[in-house]
């Protein structure tokens, strides 16, 4: 349950992230095909939110990799 914790957290902190400096991405996480349940009640355990937290990290990454800033 701790590692849960920890891994909902880490979710936390780098939505809010995106949210502050990433507003253009922030827009799409709604669109997110690992945002939309296929089932009326799914079941969302530890690896699941795991494997969101890591996409949310590339996507962060290839954004900067992709956006360069100017100057």
């Amino acid at each position: 349950m701790n590692e849960l914790r920890k891994v909902l957290g880490e979710i936390s902190q780098l939505t809010a992230d995106i949210e502050t400096n990433y507003p253009e991405l922030y827009r799409s996480l709604d669109e997110n095909p690992l945002t939309i349940p296929a089932k009326s009640h799914p079941h969302v355990n530890k690896e699941d939110l795991k494997e969101y937290l890591e996409s949310l990290k590339q996507l962060i990454k290839h954004h900067l990799e992709t956006h360069t800033k100017n100057g």
